[in-house]
């Protein structure tokens, strides 16, 4: 009879670390999705209600004001799910949601950049 495999480390850190179910660096299992949006209060609850309603976990958000001050730009960063794609779609179809577009070129470490030194460590 084969001896079983044993399964990575739960707790191990860094970017050799995966979760037990997944064979993939926790990094190839997430994405950066970048929206404009209408600058109006309830914007944001409409977006992080739709990703609620389909059991999505919002690791990280960032909203800032453009110039104009009538749109924002949201980076999200979520997992990199199958049905993202789905969820994506109907992102597009909110009222409040201009566009909606991946950004494979900002990688998940980019929002810990964000917070100040003593918070980040």
């Amino acid at each position: 009879m084969p001896e079983p495999t044993a399964l990575p480390d739960p707790t191990e850190s860094g970017p050799e670390a995966c979760h037990p179910l997944d064979d993939k660096p926790p990094a190839a299992r997430t994405a950066v999705l970048e929206l404009r949006v209408r600058n109006h209060p309830g914007t944001m609850s409409h977006v992080t209600g739709l990703f609620a309603r389909r059991g999505f976990n919002l690791d990280a958000i960032v909203c800032v004001p453009e110039a104009d001050g009538a749109t924002s730009r949201m980076l999200l960063l979520v997992a990199g799910e199958p049905r993202l794609e789905q969820v994506e779609r109907q992102l597009a179809k909110l009222y409040d949601v201009l566009t909606v577009r991946h950004r494979p070129d900002l990688a998940p470490g980019f929002f810990g950049r964000l917070l100040p030194p003593d918070v980040a460590s």
